[in-house]
C-alpha cells in the first residue's frame, strides 16, 4: 500500500519563520507581564547571537565609540601640552624681557651715577690755601694798590705754603706778572678765570690741565708786597680789570670761607 504526504502539511517551519514566531512569543509575554519573571530563562533559551546578528552590531558600535574617546583624549592631551608649552614660552619670554629691562635699568643707573660723579667733579671747588683765611678783603682801599682798591683777596700763607687750583681748568698764564710777581692764571671749566699771585715758584705751565685741589705752586712774596701771602682773584676774562668778588665766587661754588 502506498503512503503519500499531504502537500503543505506537517512541513518543518523555516529558520525565518521560527525566528518570527519566537519574537512574536516574546512580545506576547511582554504584553502579559510574564516576561518580567521569565526574562532570564527566555533570553537564555533564545537564539544564539550568531543567528540574530545583533551582537556584531553592538560590538562594532562599542569599538567605534572607544576609538572616538581615545582620539578625543589624545586631542585633549595634545591641546593641554600645547597650552603648557605656550605658557612656558611666554613665561621664558617675559623673564628674558624682564632681565633685559633690569640690565638696561642697571646700565642707565650706572650712566646716571657716572654723569653725576663727573658733574660733581667738574663743579668741585676748594680754597686755594687749605685751612687758611682771608687777611685782606676784596675792594679794600689804599695807596698800596695802583687802582686804588684791592682787586682780589689775600689769603694768609707763610712762604712755601702749597697753593692749589680752586677747580678744574686750563693754565693760560704762568710766569712773571709785574706787580703780581710770579703768577698763574687759569681758565676754569665754567668759563671764568682765577689768578694766583706773589708765588715763590710755579708748578705748572701754559696749556696744562689742572684739577680741583691740585698743587700749582707755592706761596711767597714776589712782586709788589709787604710780606708773604697769596693774592687770589676771580675774573670774567683773563685780563686785569675784569675782577669779581672772589669770596662770593668761591662760596657760590660751595667753598666755605
Amino acid at each position: 500500500m502506498a503512503f503519500t504526504r499531504a502537500s503543505g502539511k506537517h512541513r518543518r517551519p523555516s529558520r525565518t519563520q521560527r525566528g518570527t514566531a519566537r519574537a512574536a512569543g516574546v512580545a506576547a509575554l511582554a504584553t502579559s507581564g510574564v516576561v518580567g519573571s521569565l526574562a532570564a530563562p527566555a533570553l537564555a533559551a533564545g537564539p544564539a547571537a550568531a543567528q540574530t546578528g545583533l551582537t556584531p552590531v553592538v560590538t562594532l558600535g562599542d569599538a567605534v565609540a572607544d576609538r572616538i574617546d581615545a582620539q578625543a583624549a589624545a586631542q585633549h592631551e595634545a591641546a593641554r601640552e600645547a597650552a603648557e608649552a605656550a605658557a612656558r614660552k611666554a613665561a621664558e619670554q617675559a623673564a628674558r624681557e624682564k632681565a633685559a629691562e633690569a640690565a638696561a635699568e642697571a646700565r642707565a643707573e650706572k650712566e646716571r651715577a657716572a654723569r653725576e660723579a663727573e658733574r660733581k667733579r667738574l663743579n668741585t671747588f676748594v680754597s686755594p690755601i687749605a685751612g687758611s683765611y682771608v687777611s685782606t678783603g676784596y675792594k679794600s682801599g689804599g695807596a698800596v694798590w695802583s687802582s686804588g682798591s684791592h682787586t682780589g683777596v689775600d689769603f694768609h700763607a707763610a712762604s712755601g705754603t702749597p697753593v692749589r687750583s680752586v677747580g678744574i681748568g686750563t693754565v693760560v698764564e704762568a710766569g712773571w706778572g709785574g706787580a703780581y710777581g710770579n703768577q698763574i692764571v687759569i681758565r676754569m671749566n665754567d668759563g671764568t678765570y682765577t689768578q694766583y699771585g706773589h708765588l715763590s715758584s710755579l708748578g705748572v705751565s701754559v696749556g696744562q690741565q689742572v684739577t680741583a685741589g691740585q698743587q700749582i705752586g707755592v706761596s711767597g712774596a714776589t712782586g709788589n708786597v709787604t710780606g708773604a701771602h697769596l693774592h687770589f682773584e676771580a675774573r670774567t676774562t683773563a685780563e686785569y680789570g675784569s675782577d669779581i668778588d672772589p669770596v662770593a665766587y668761591l662760596r657760590a661754588h660751595g667753598v666755605n670761607l
